[in-house]
């Protein structure tokens, strides 16, 4: 799991910047997997500690409840998804295979990352409201990534005029299909392989996207 950035409004007792991410990031290592083999509900803070390898009270110098922690796994994920497709976007060599790209690698890390895509939908609503937006401020930057690269092609002449309507739509629909395969792998990986799925969506992706 990714370094954790945005994680500044979870009070912490501890003064030290780099020992706060690095304990929470420990933390929500061994939590996640507590999670998604228990849930979140059935899952304790001292199970937690004890799978992180600290006290209890060492875990409450970096947390205040176990929502924090949630929203520190949640964040962590986020983090994985995004840096995988900006690192793929900055290395593309641009033109019409840019977003095929990006959409292979977006769909890749969600097959990768699927039970941990679904712990975010399962217990999003677990959590206060302010970590509720934070979460959802995290879902719409990565499709601003998304809505970046169709622009980029949109505006470089590589695809067909888009308005700024269209573009976003086109975006969310990148989202949406790649989380897709996480909620509806049951049936989709008995017809389908993960290189088929990537190949029609891509096709489809590109011609609702005017290519």
């Amino acid at each position: 799991m990714q370094e954790l950035h945005r994680t500044k409004d979870i009070p912490t007792q501890v003064k030290n910047p780099d020992l706060v991410e690095k304990r929470r990031k420990q933390i929500a290592e061994a939590a996640v997997k507590l999670f998604i083999d228990k849930g979140f509900h059935k899952t304790s803070t001292r199970q937690i500690a004890k799978a992180a390898g600290v006290s209890i009270g060492s875990l409450y110098e970096y947390i205040a409840s176990k929502e924090d922690i949630l929203y520190l796994v949640c964040d962590s994920i986020h983090a994985e998804v995004e840096n995988r497709i900006t690192d793929v976007m900055a290395k593309s060599s641009g033109g019409r295979d840019a977003l095929a790209e990006i959409i292979r690698e977006y769909f890749m890390v969600c097959n990768k990352m699927s039970d941990f895509i679904l712990l975010i939908y399962q217990e999003t609503q677990s959590l206060p409201l302010q970590w509720q937006k934070k979460v959802l401020e995290n879902e719409l930057r990565i499709t601003g990534i998304f809505v970046e690269a169709i622009a980029r092609l949109v505006s470089e002449g590589h695809i067909a005029p888009l308005d700024e309507r269209a573009i976003e739509l086109a975006a969310h629909n990148i989202s949406v299909l790649g989380h897709m395969w996480t909620f509806r792998r049951w049936f989709l990986a008995r017809h389908y392989s993960l290189e088929d799925y990537i190949e029609y969506q891509t096709e489809f992706i590109l011609s609702i996207s005017g290519q």
